[in-house]
């Protein structure tokens, strides 16, 4: 049995241009791997199979697992099938990519399981099928994406060891995000602006004291459909961090504060307030992989 180690992700920036011709949005995006993870559990069986102990999660072909497999056996004709087990710590339409993340562990890990030898490119472009963000948790860390968000690069060094992260009881559906974003872009000029960071890169600061970079384009329309997401995100101002923001297209939020005494402070206040408060680590690897028994 293999098992796997799909890390979340929050978007220290992330900037949202007018829709493409294939539906997408441009984006410039600044993504950051954190320490919360979703697992997978893998073990040969006589068909494939998808169970998950979120009953959100779909198991069919719409989920990112599923296709990744499927694409894979349809691609280098594998005739071997297998059952995936899916246990869900990443909660589902919170903006923190678990699903693109479960998508990218079950790649390589089938690539390992099943003995193919795929070319960096050839992952990289079977991923991209799968979803956009998929592709970044191939690499992990701190990288910024471009295009639909699946074009990356190394990111500045930011060292920001640990943040507080609030996860929401609810689903935000990236869908209906993007629909309040093109309506609200028919009213307003979309920002869909490059983001200098250049002068970041060279400073061995945390984000926290960059207020001007940190950003969430959709934030506004997030508060709109969701208001509860915006009182998380001023809670943890109010609690003291030094910059808090949705991740992505919500609704999960987080903060960055001074130290540990200050993020132990918000800790206590901030219980019961949310429906779980995380206190993670950021972190450089997307996907870890090792073999057990079953």
């Amino acid at each position: 049995m293999l098992v796997v180690r799909c890390a979340a992700k929050v978007n220290w920036i992330l900037k949202v241009g007018p829709r493409r011709a294939d539906g997408y949005h441009e984006l410039w995006t600044l993504f950051q791997t954190i320490g919360l993870h979703d697992e997978l559990r893998l073990t040969p069986s006589a068909k494939l199979e998808l169970a998950c102990d979120d009953p959100r999660v779909p198991t069919g072909e719409e989920n990112t697992v599923w296709r990744v497999a499927a694409a894979l056996r349809e691609r280098f004709a594998v005739q071997q099938a297998v059952r995936i087990e899916l246990r869900k710590r990443i909660p589902p339409g919170s903006g923190l990519g678990g699903g693109s993340s479960d998508a990218a562990g079950a790649l390589l890990a089938l690539e390992r399981m099943w003995g193919l030898s795929l070319t960096r490119e050839h992952r990289q472009a079977i991923a991209a099928e799968v979803g956009a963000d998929v592709p970044f948790f191939l690499v992990g860390g701190t990288a910024v994406g471009t295009g639909r968000g699946d074009c990356l690069e190394p990111g500045p060094a930011w060292e920001v060891p640990w943040m507080l992260l609030g996860l929401p009881p609810f689903v935000v559906s990236t869908a209906e995000v993007y629909r309040r974003w093109d309506r609200r872009a028919e009213r307003l000029t979309a920002p869909g602006a490059r983001v200098s960071l250049s002068g970041l890169s060279e400073r061995n600061s945390p984000p926290a004291k960059d207020f001007r970079l940190l950003a969430n384009d959709l934030e506004p329309v997030i508060f709109e459909g969701w208001p509860q997401v915006r009182e998380f995100r001023d809670a943890l101002v109010d609690s003291g961090a030094e910059v808090a923001l949705v991740s992505g297209s919500g609704g999960a939020v987080f903060g960055v504060f001074g130290g540990p005494s200050a993020r132990a402070r918000a800790e206590a206040l901030l219980a019961g307030r949310f429906h779980d408060w995380k206190l993670v680590p950021c972190g450089t690897q997307p996907v870890a992989i090792e073999w057990a028994s079953p």
